[in-house]
C-alpha cells in the first residue's frame, strides 16, 4: 500500500485532538451565551409587556369607576401594583424604575402614575433594566396613552 505524501496511517495526534476539544468547547460556549441572552430577552419583553397590561386596566379602572385610580412600582421590593389587584414582583435579573410627578412619589424608590376618570394621568414612566439591555413603558400626561420602547440593547 502506498501512502501519499504527508498523510499517516494511523489515527490522529494527542495535540489534534486536544485543538479539536477546544473548538468545540469554543462553539459550546458561544451557544450557551446565546440561549442565555435570548431567555433573557425574552423575560424582560414579557414583563414590560404585563406593566402596560397593568397600567393600561389601571387606566380603565379609572374611566370605568369614574375615580382616580393609581399604578404604583416600589424598585425596593421589586414590585408593581395595578389598581384592584395584587402586586406583581419582577422576575430574578431584571430592575425596575420609575419617573413620576413629585406628588406621586411615596418613597426615594417608589412612586405611582395616578389615571383620572377623563383616562388623563399624571404621566410618567417605568423602566426594566437587565444588563445592557432596557425597556421602557411611558405614560403620556395628557391623553394617559401607554407605549413601550425598548430603549438601549447593545448585543
Amino acid at each position: 500500500m502506498k501512502w501519499l505524501p504527508g498523510l499517516r496511517a494511523g489515527g490522529f495526534s494527542l495535540l489534534e485532538l486536544m485543538v479539536v476539544m477546544l473548538i468545540v468547547s469554543m462553539l459550546f460556549a458561544v451557544v450557551g451565551v446565546s440561549v442565555s441572552r435570548s431567555i433573557e430577552g425574552a423575560e424582560i419583553r414579557n414583563a414590560s409587556r404585563e406593566i402596560v397590561a397593568g397600567i393600561r386596566h389601571t387606566r380603565g379602572q379609572a374611566i370605568i369607576q369614574r375615580q382616580q385610580q393609581v399604578f404604583h412600582v416600589d424598585a425596593d421590593a421589586r414590585t408593581w401594583t395595578a389598581a384592584g389587584r395584587e402586586p406583581v414582583k419582577i422576575p430574578e435579573g431584571l430592575d425596575i424604575t420609575i419617573e413620576t410627578a413629585r406628588s406621586e412619589l411615596t418613597g426615594e424608590n417608589a412612586g405611582g402614575i395616578r389615571f383620572y376618570p377623563d383616562g388623563a394621568s399624571t404621566g410618567g414612566f417605568v423602566e426594566l433594566l437587565a444588563n445592557e439591555r432596557t425597556w421602557k413603558v411611558e405614560v403620556s400626561w395628557l391623553t394617559g396613552e401607554v407605549s413601550l420602547e425598548q430603549v438601549a440593547d447593545d448585543a
